[in-house]
């Protein structure tokens, strides 16, 4: 099992940047493929990137693609999440996930194969 603990959020203008942090327990880091997601009130957990246990796959969201960066260090057991040209409908809380017993080049998009969660940071874009 892993805990997720994201950080990093905070309120921003249109055109800033962030870079949000997941801090995952546990020795077994390397053998999780991770993901960012979103929500905003009364809308669904959306996709935003994911990154393979190897670091070597990435995957965007089309809004985000060009814009966001996904990284994992695995000497600190952290991914984390490089938001730039933040533009107001970035607003959300974001969620870091880890998925066990994944492919080693592979980095899912899909919600539903992610086992664990963090509590979720807020992300506020004013413009």
């Amino acid at each position: 099992q892993v805990q997720l603990v994201e950080s990093g959020g905070g309120l921003v203008q249109a055109g800033d940047s962030l870079r949000l942090s997941c801090a995952a327990s546990g020795r077994t880091f390397s053998s999780y493929a991770m993901g960012w997601f979103r929500q905003t009130p009364g809308k669904e957990r959306e996709f935003v990137a994911s990154i393979s246990l190897n670091g070597a796959s990435t995957s965007y969201a089309d809004s985000v693609k060009g814009r966001f960066i996904i990284s994992r260090d695995s000497a600190k057991n952290t991914v984390y999440l490089q938001m730039n040209s933040l533009k107001p409908e970035d607003t959300a809380v974001y969620y870091c996930a880890a998925k066990p017993q994944a492919y080693r080049g592979r980095a899912y998009s899909e919600r539903t194969y992610y086992d664990y969660w963090g509590q979720g940071t807020q992300v506020t874009v004013s413009s």
